[in-house]
Order: C-alpha cells, then sequence, then structure tokens
C-alpha cells in the first residue's frame, strides 16, 4: 500500500486494530447505530429527508446543542454500517462531521423494556 500524506504508519496500524477488534466483536451480528451528524445549517431540511430515505435508518431527529441530525439505523453487521458511514453520508454534500455510536446493550426501546423487546 503507498502512503497516503498525513497519515504515517503508526495510525495506520492503530485503525486496522481498531478495525480488527471491532470486527471480531460484532462479527456478523446485527447492530444498531446512533450517528450525529454535524451539518450545514442552511440545509439541513434537505439532508435530514435524504437520510430518511435509506432503508436501514429507522428514525432521524433534528436536535439542538453540538450536533444537527441524530439517525438511528440497523445494519446487517458492522462491516454495512462502514460501509453506510463511508460511502452512503460522505457522498451527501453539507455533512460537515460524524459521530458514529454502536449500540452494545439495548435496556428500553419505544417504551418498552428489555425484557418486551421483541427479538
Amino acid at each position: 500500500m503507498a502512503d497516503q500524506p498525513g497519515r504515517d504508519k503508526t495510525e495506520e496500524t492503530i485503525g486496522a486494530d481498531y478495525e480488527r477488534v471491532i470486527s471480531t466483536y460484532y462479527g456478523e451480528d446485527p447492530v444498531t447505530a446512533i450517528i450525529n451528524l454535524k451539518v450545514d445549517t442552511k440545509e439541513v431540511d434537505r439532508l435530514a429527508t435524504q437520510v430518511s430515505d435509506f432503508a436501514c435508518v429507522e428514525d432521524v431527529f433534528l436536535v439542538t446543542g453540538e450536533t444537527d441530525i441524530v439517525v438511528k439505523a440497523q445494519f446487517r453487521d458492522y462491516r454495512n454500517l462502514k460501509d453506510f458511514v463511508v460511502n452512503d453520508l460522505a457522498s451527501l454534500e453539507g455533512i460537515k462531521d460524524t459521530i458514529t455510536l454502536m449500540v452494545v446493550t439495548t435496556y428500553k426501546e419505544r417504551g418498552k423494556s428489555k425484557d418486551e423487546v421483541p427479538k
């Protein structure tokens, strides 16, 4: 692999290690993710609508604070989540930054406690 400007070998090693750990932890299991989007304020409605159109996206919220849009999405596995963030979201003009949170355990969802959530 050719050296990339701005990245040293340590960054590449850490990135590869992180990728290996996450892939091992999640494997082929389904992944729920909460994705925070920082966007160009003038484009918020268009972007929220575009993000809503992806089949993996369950919920989209316009919020106040550090983040502009919060997205909840379901993926077949970690690789599909990564592909969505790196390719699908990255292709939308007006998204300035993303923060992706992978759900580890759900205790309550849609008003139902963990014991009541369908499996």
